[in-house]
């Protein structure tokens, strides 16, 4: 804001991108029942800005969701794990990475009461790839040379390993005793069945 009260000018994409920033932590909070004054203060703007780059609230809010489901910022993540870790150290960062989102969207669909994903995610980028699948994609060629490590198709424990960190991370689902990162890689990859003894040997 300027001495004058006036927002600092800006291009209408960048102010755009401002208020988007500022709805979303606002959402957790207040769901859909925020205000637009709230979003002005947050975004240190008049409340009269928001409507020159915004048709309404409702129009603010759809394109926050939008952001906050993008899985862009996960694939950039993703990208910077080392492909040389041993396995199980790269299946552990890929779990605390999909944790950390599942955990936030979670929260963020309750708070505005989502029952599913934006349908925006099965919409294609400009490489014709629909966004749900871009993070797919980026944890399969993170083991794309690793299939001696699974006894199954490494596309098909990397899956099962979502569905775990899925249900793992969710609150409900678990009856809120949560996964831990190495809980869910460990049971993807030794599962939790009781080791055999060799032949002729106990127990104790």
């Amino acid at each position: 804001m300027t001495g004058r009260g006036r927002a600092t000018p800006l291009a209408p994409d960048r102010r755009r991108q401002q208020i988007v920033e500022a709805v979303v932590p606002l959402l957790h909070q207040h769901g859909r029942a925020v205000t637009t004054r709230q979003i002005a203060e947050s975004a240190g703007i008049a409340e009269g800005t928001i409507f020159r780059v915004f048709a309404s609230k409702e129009d603010l809010v759809a394109q926050a969701l939008r952001q906050a489901f993008d899985p862009r910022p996960f694939v950039e993540k993703i990208e910077t794990i080392d492909p040389a870790l041993p396995v199980r150290e790269r299946l552990v960062a890929v779990v605390s990475l999909l944790q950390d989102g599942f955990r936030e969207i979670f929260a963020l669909m309750r708070a505005v009461g989502l029952v599913a994903p934006p349908p925006e995610l099965e919409q294609c980028d400009e490489h014709g790839t629909p966004y749900r699948e871009r993070a797919l994609l980026s944890v399969q060629a993170l083991f794309s040379g690793d299939d001696d490590a699974f006894c199954v198709p490494t596309a098909r424990a990397l899956h099962v390993l979502r569905l775990l960190t899925f249900s793992g991370s969710h609150q409900q689902i678990a009856d809120g005793q949560l996964l831990t990162p190495e809980e869910i890689v460990d049971v993807v990859l030794h599962g939790v069945a009781r080791k055999p003894h060799p032949p002729g040997t106990s127990e104790d």
